[in-house]
């Protein structure tokens, strides 16, 4: 018999960026949060302020590999995602996608849980459709530097919809967009980290191409609310849904607006355009919206103080984040 009727809650990739804020939400929320993570990208450091909570457990685990443990619910957020974590072994990020989602919905058909599956706009690639509905199939190359995350993500997804048609699993796959906040990795090459550590330290802030391509950006905590509500609705709703901030931005005009809030010196350099890199990418959140009743309400301008708050104090301090 159970000693306890919280919730039990697995989060994979529960000591990185998303997923440490993930088991925070949580853990106010009265769950008992198993996370699991590999520290390949994630850390420690990331949950210090939960570590020592009884109703948190934390196990060093790479889901390419079965996990035995019994859990009500699963967050599966287990995948680098940034270019320069998921092309570094690029094989091993496939394997994360594909092997560790069929690790991941094997748990949860054994022990009956529902499953949610942090997909991403990359399954979108390049896209001709702007903004990009849910309906949107995609361009995307398949042989690309790239492809081992979009297409590991979007095989995840097949996978997710195959469990749910062949075996009624409940499920829920959301497309996450561009996120910012708090403990993003410094180095991960992501265009809001790499601008707020440049603008600090008074480097130059690298901008690929001409800095036309635009992003959306969806600050973590409005996100965090999206999980939470979409995990919580009917099994009828599997997704796909796009969670992201439909405000659009080119990359120059978010290096401006670093630039302007850290009042930093750096000046702009430009670099050639990495393979395969979108030239768009904005969100139809139309179905979040209707479903969920979700809407980010955190504008880029108080969300990148926020961020770059957290990066100014991580830059003067001795710890590492992931």
């Amino acid at each position: 018999m159970r000693s306890s009727l919280r919730k039990r809650v697995l989060v994979t990739g529960g000591a990185g960026f998303l997923g440490s804020h993930l088991c925070e939400r949580l853990l106010q929320d009265g769950c008992d949060v198993l996370c699991v993570d590999n520290f390949y990208t994630g850390a420690k450091e990331n949950l210090l302020q939960i570590l020592d909570n009884p109703h948190f457990e934390l196990m060093r685990h790479d889901i390419t590999f079965p996990l035995y443990v019994e859990v009500d619910e699963i967050y599966n957020l287990a995948c680098p995602a940034s270019p320069i974590h998921y092309q570094f072994d690029p094989v091993q990020t496939t394997k994360t996608s594909v092997h560790g989602s069929i690790n991941m919905l094997g748990l949860a058909k054994r022990v009956k849980a529902k499953i949610f599956q942090a997909s991403t706009s990359e399954v979108y690639g390049d896209p001709e459709v702007h903004p990009q509905p849910e309906g949107y199939w995609g361009r995307v190359n398949p042989i690309g530097f790239r492809s081992c995350y979009d297409e590991g993500k979007r095989c995840a997804e097949t996978l997710f919809f195959d469990y749910r048609r062949q075996h009624s699993l409940r499920i829920k796959v959301a497309r996450i967009f561009n996120t910012y906040g708090p403990r993003m990795h410094p180095n991960d090459g992501r265009v809001v980290s790499n601008f707020i550590v440049q603008a600090l330290k008074n480097e130059p802030i690298t901008l690929y191409g001409d800095g036309s391509q635009t992003r959306s950006f969806c600050y973590v905590d409005d996100l965090i609310e999206a999980f939470v509500r979409f995990m919580a609705t009917r099994d009828e709703l599997p997704g796909p849904v796009n969670l992201g901030n439909p405000g659009e931005f080119t990359i120059k005009q978010l290096a401006e607006k670093v630039i302007d809030l850290t009042a930093s010196r750096s000046e702009v350099v430009y670099q050639s355009l990495p393979s395969d890199d979108p030239a768009q990418r904005r969100p139809d959140i139309g179905v979040a919206k209707a479903e969920l009743g979700w809407e980010p309400t955190v504008q880029l301008e108080e969300g990148l103080r926020r961020t770059i708050a957290y990066f100014d104090s991580f830059l003067s301090g001795p710890a590492i984040s992931g």
